[in-house]
């Protein structure tokens, strides 16, 4: 949408059978998680073109993010928990200290970011505008694309 390319989605069953696909030849381009790729980008059998963060990823520093040329580009994928919507706020609040705490320990953080993770611990607010942001670039994006559900 921001570049003006138009792409031809093909689905697939699984990301093994996709990349399998990728790698001899039978599509031309792909859009991969980097820890998935990582190995075959640093075996020489696939040739990164970009990563869709806004920043370049720690995993495959000398590969340009695209937001480089296309400026607010961001696609980093977002991970979080989340409780049923009658949860207490007591427990929702010490869920969110205990897992504060533990990304905030070296190891577990270290272990992350060997998969390619930024961490971006914070509130329940936070994720709350987190998620509703998120929908609203989204939403965007789906209607001036005209995806509808098949």
């Amino acid at each position: 949408m921001m570049a003006g390319i138009s792409m031809a989605h093909a689905p697939y069953r699984s990301t093994a059978l996709a990349v399998a696909d990728l790698l001899n030849g039978q599509v031309q381009v792909m859009f991969e998680n980097v820890v998935a790729s990582t190995e075959y980008i640093r075996g020489g059998e696939l040739r990164p073109l970009a990563v869709t963060t806004t920043t370049r990823s720690a995993l495959l520093p000398d590969i340009p993010s695209v937001a480089e040329v296309l400026p607010g580009l961001d696609s980093n994928p977002r991970f979080g928990i989340s409780a049923p919507k009658d949860t207490p706020s007591g427990i929702i609040g010490k869920l969110n200290r205990e897992i504060n705490a533990a990304l905030a320990d070296p190891e577990i953080a270290a272990g992350l970011a060997d998969l390619g993770t930024a961490l971006s611990p914070g509130s329940p607010a936070d994720f709350g505008r987190l998620i509703a942001d998120e929908t609203d670039k989204w939403g965007k994006m789906v209607k001036f694309a005209g995806i509808k559900v098949e």
